[in-house]
């Protein structure tokens, strides 16, 4: 009998953080659903890659803070793969935004993307997982958001409300075998970015690790948190940063 494999979707997957995550999973033996909201052809590159680690891809473009393009994405990687085992809420936007010149609208906007598409894709992907008695749901937050934003209030208290999601997730899926934790990256330069710049290098001075962070770095926490031995790892804010911030 055919290996039945796991299915992976992460959002943001056509890059950075949320391409390293696609790819440890691929080479785990995860069939990945892939998202972006405009650049198709990135996520064609990743989903490549993807093929060569002998896994299969599926490509979702879609704006994910359109509640209706989550839910039709989410449909669409169940119609396909039967279920989404694995569930990343990797991308989010943070626009500056002095708190009282940003409009309704633009705080709208910030919600629909950082939490409502979390919201809207664990509602999707969950009840699949809690049938087979086993699922991974991983957010993301941030160092700043963490601490608070000057100029982002939006985007903090964003994602303070995953934080709140997550935490009641993990109380509510875990008995059930699916468990929900956040990740919280720190700076970590793109690929295209120049790490000599004195931004880059200040930070790199400033680590306790004496190094900047990379995307691999998050994958391999996202890695541990899909076996089953990370089964036990369940409402907490795993803190990636070089131990730059050791406490929330």
């Amino acid at each position: 009998m055919a290996e039945v494999r796991r299915t992976a979707l992460i959002t943001g997957s056509g890059r950075n953080i949320g391409k390293a995550i696609a790819l440890h999973l691929a080479k785990s033996g995860y069939n990945i659903v892939l998202n972006g909201s405009s650049n198709r052809a990135a996520c064609e590159s990743v989903a490549e890659e993807v093929s060569q680690r002998g896994a299969e891809a599926m490509i979702e473009m879609c704006d994910i803070g359109d509640g209706d393009a989550v839910k039709a994405m989410a449909s669409a990687a169940i119609g396909r793969f039967g279920a989404v085992d694995v569930l990343v809420n990797n991308a989010a936007i943070r626009p500056d935004g002095d708190f009282l010149k940003s409009s309704e609208d633009d705080w709208n906007r910030v919600m629909d993307t950082n939490f409502y598409s979390a919201y809207h894709l664990a509602r999707a992907c969950a009840p699949g997982m809690l049938e087979k008695g086993w699922g991974r749901i991983i957010h993301f937050t941030g160092m700043n958001a963490q601490q608070g934003y000057a100029g982002k209030a939006a985007v903090s208290v964003s994602k303070h409300a995953v934080w709140g999601l997550t935490k009641s997730l993990s109380k509510e899926f875990g008995p059930q075998g699916v468990t929900c934790n956040i990740i919280s990256p720190g700076t970590f330069p793109d690929i295209s970015e120049d790490v000599s710049t004195p931004r880059f290098q200040n930070l790199l001075k400033t680590n306790p690790s004496g190094r900047l962070g990379t995307p691999d770095d998050i994958a391999a926490m996202v890695d541990l948190l899909v076996t089953d031995q990370g089964g036990f790892i369940n409402g907490q804010m795993l803190q990636i940063n070089g131990g730059v911030i050791n406490q929330f």
